[in-house]
């Protein structure tokens, strides 16, 4: 790999992910130009997911201030025919971080949808247990939070956690006829045992009407992945 494609390199780590499947209908208009839905057995997620990004560097440079904060999504998962060849990737429907410029730098140059509020987290060993939480604020606090084993093991090969850990390529709807796709690199992450967890969200609040539904929800599954370091490579635009 050619150091210079390296737009931003970093750690994501701690990575709580909370899985719901929703009818893919719902998913159909936020999805970019050219990209299909992936699924799992028939299953069409979205991932609520929350994480810390550690040692940020921006074209290998660390920005003050900006280079340890939280970050929590909601994704959903798609893939691109390149040549007869599928790319495996992810759709954000938002990103919340701390930072409002990261916020302003993705939403401006990059055409994401990332918000900034105010966040905070905690990761404890507790016993026989490891807690991790992430926290947000929009008119009250939001809090995942999950319980776990205290060491991590190896996923299973065509696990549900490898579907949801394991697509490198991000896509971004620009226009009807524009796509945005850059790709991540990270290696395969163990993940831990869940014992118990505690989502208190506003869906709607923080993801808007399509998603409300999802605060009187149990997720299908809840996972909670070491994370690695990671790379993400400069993108490309797709268009017919």
């Amino acid at each position: 790999m050619i150091r210079n494609r390296v737009f931003l390199s970093a750690e994501w780590r701690k990575l709580a992910l909370a899985n719901y499947e929703v009818d893919k209908k719902i998913l159909l208009k936020y999805l970019p130009p050219f990209t299909e839905l992936d699924d799992w057995q028939g299953k069409y997620y979205v991932s609520l997911v929350g994480f810390m990004f550690m040692e940020t560097k921006l074209r290998g440079f660390g920005i003050p201030f900006h280079i340890n904060f939280e970050e929590v999504n909601l994704r959903f998962y798609v893939k691109y025919n390149e040549d007869g060849a599928w790319k495996r990737g992810l759709v954000f429907v938002k990103e919340i971080v701390p930072k409002p410029a990261i916020t302003f730098v993705a939403n401006t140059v990059y055409r994401e949808n990332y918000q900034t509020l105010p966040m905070k987290h905690k990761w404890e060993i507790k016993e026989d247990s490891f807690h991790v939480e992430y926290s947000w604020k929009t008119k009250k606090w939001n809090k995942f939070a999950v319980k776990t084993n205290l060491t991590s093991e190896a996923m299973a090969i065509d696990s549900e956690e490898e579907f949801i850990t394991e697509h490198f390529w991000g896509y971004t709807k620009l226009t009807p006829t524009l796509t945005s796709e850059y790709q991540v690199e990270h290696p395969r992450w163990e993940v831990y045992t869940v014992k118990d967890y505690e989502i208190d969200i506003d869906f709607g609040a923080n993801y808007g009407d399509d998603f409300a539904f999802l605060s009187d929800r149990k997720p299908d599954s809840v996972m909670l992945a070491e994370g690695s370091p990671i790379k993400v490579l400069k993108g490309k635009k797709i268009r017919s």
